[in-house]
């Protein structure tokens, strides 16, 4: 794990709802970018007033970090990288813009000279060496992500994408590939439900056929529940036919707090499920999912 000091050097509005921001600076010099359409980064961003001032952490052998002695935290978000340009030395973050939220109320305000830190990428988009199909379903907070799979993805695989926005003015034409098809829905993302579950069993229907197919499904946490659960449990596919990744939760500031509240026994036994080596970990998922929903988490 390697933490790299970027600094904005221009920020666009790509919808009334999203802005870019794109990082350079020497910083960057060993970014190496998995190549992987959703990577993902962690960013750290500035503790105060001053845009400049970020507390840095430090890489530990283990592949985590620790905070500098005597420096405050930074505030840390996990964020897709949109895009990668190592000949220029920047790449672009997405941010979802909103109300609420530290990340989301930096990059409202970003600026030329901002500072902020990031991790190296992860990636978890990870489809058959036969993929032939894919459906891509998520909300506005897996766009970026979504667009970036379109972009990578070969000449001749089947595209559906399925991505709920808002509204109207927060749609992005996708990148322009052959065998795309898109279809945008409104609703969700916090302003209502989310219909991710609904959309991914529309999509993939009982009765198909999983050879050579992939699904990608990512946005709120509690709807990818839905949708984990119509994959694997309703359709049966194997785990390597799909991805669900879960990007935001509302009242995702109290989670961890309402989980620590539950009895032990029951903290115990949500824990236990993940020590069974004869369940798959998709199975177990979807079991340790229907629990938390049913204690309200």
């Amino acid at each position: 794990m390697t933490i790299h000091r970027a600094v904005v050097s221009r920020v666009r509005r790509v919808s009334p709802a999203m802005a870019r921001v794109t990082l350079h600076g020497e910083g960057l010099a060993g970014f190496v970018s998995t190549g992987i359409g959703d990577e993902y980064v962690r960013l750290f961003l500035p503790h105060g007033p001053d845009r400049r001032d970020v507390s840095l952490p430090e890489a530990t052998g283990d592949g985590g970090w620790r905070n500098p002695e005597g420096r405050p935290t930074a505030p840390m978000r996990t964020y897709t990288v949109r895009a990668v340009r190592p000949e220029a030395g920047e790449i672009d973050v997405d941010f979802v813009l909103h109300d609420h939220g530290v990340a989301s109320g930096w990059a409202a305000a970003a600026r030329p000279g901002d500072v902020l830190g990031l991790t190296s990428p992860t990636g978890l988009y990870d489809p058959p060496a036969d993929l032939a199909w894919q459906v891509l379903v998520t909300d506005l907070t897996g766009l970026p992500a979504a667009a970036r799979i379109v972009e990578q993805t070969p000449a001749g695989v089947r595209t559906r994408a399925v991505v709920e926005v808002p509204d109207p003015s927060c749609a992005q034409p996708l990148p322009d590939r052959p065998h795309l098809r898109t279809t945008w829905v409104y609703g969700g993302n916090g302003h209502g439900p989310s219909r991710l579950a609904e959309l991914v069993a529309a999509a993939v229907p009982p009765g198909t056929d999983p050879t050579g197919g992939y699904v990608w499904a990512a946005g709120q946490t509690t709807a990818c529940r839905g949708v984990r659960r119509h994959l694997r449990r309703d359709l049966g596919l194997p785990a390597e036919r799909f991805k669900v990744v879960g990007y935001w939760m509302p009242g995702a500031e109290t989670w961890t707090e309402r989980y620590e509240a539950l009895p032990a026994s029951v903290r115990a036994e949500l824990e236990a499920l993940w020590d069974d080596p004869a369940r798959e970990p998709e199975d177990i998922a979807v079991e340790y999912e229907s629990r938390l929903g049913a204690h309200g988490l």
